[in-house]
């Protein structure tokens, strides 16, 4: 529950990169001890989401082009997978449920709201792939990349231009063409990564140094 409190308010923008993470207020706040606030931060740390800092304890990690780089170098073949293994599965119901989100999606202004309904779509054509390993991976990065994808949604404003890019996939998997389907998968996340990659670098101040994530 901790963990959960703690990484929708980093999610939502409500505790903001480098904001240090008191464990005593924390936990006064929520009305627990010490130890899940403790181990709360712990799992947020392997999510990528706080980090702890010798002298100053944990906060909230800072959003890097280099860990923008890192989390898609690793997404991307994953996620190509597991679309590779899911097509033969899916079903007339999956491509129903799937063109469904993307109408919520298209109707949808909160960027908390798009990025579920986005995981959503995702999920619905991975989920048939049988790989619950694989899955599971892709959940985990899908998490920390999470504050990335609500920057590009609602500050660069390219919730346009991935709906499209979604409507590519999907017209592909449609086809059962799994080429096409894939390599539209690998163009859309490409994407993402190259657009959010040089935002994040021209937005990085004068002689700051990068994170690394």
């Amino acid at each position: 529950m901790v963990a959960e409190v703690l990484r929708e308010a980093i999610l939502r923008g409500i505790l903001l990169a480098g904001q240090q993470l008191r464990q005593d207020e924390i936990a006064r706040q929520l009305g627990v001890s010490h130890i899940p606030v403790r181990e709360a931060l712990r799992q947020l740390e392997a999510e990528g989401l706080v980090r702890l800092r010798p002298y100053r304890g944990f906060e909230v990690s800072e959003l890097s082009p280099e860990e923008v780089e890192e989390l898609y170098e690793i997404r991307i073949p994953l996620e190509c997978q597991a679309l590779r293994l899911a097509m033969p599965h899916l079903t007339p119901d999956d491509l129903r449920r799937a063109a469904e989100v993307l109408q919520a999606i298209d109707a949808e202004s909160n960027p908390s709201a798009w990025s579920q309904l986005n995981m959503e779509f995702h999920a619905i054509l991975y989920t048939p792939s049988r790989r619950q390993r694989l899955l599971n991976l892709i959940r985990t990065l899908r998490t920390n990349v999470d504050r990335y994808l609500r920057l590009y949604i609602s500050v660069m404003h390219r919730k346009e231009y991935s709906q499209r890019e979604h409507r590519k996939i999907l017209e592909a998997v449609r086809a059962r063409d799994v080429e096409a389907a894939v390599a539209a998968l690998e163009e859309h996340l490409g994407i993402a990564c190259r657009m959010l990659v040089d935002y994040l670098r021209r937005e990085r101040r004068p002689g700051e140094r990068g994170s690394g994530g």
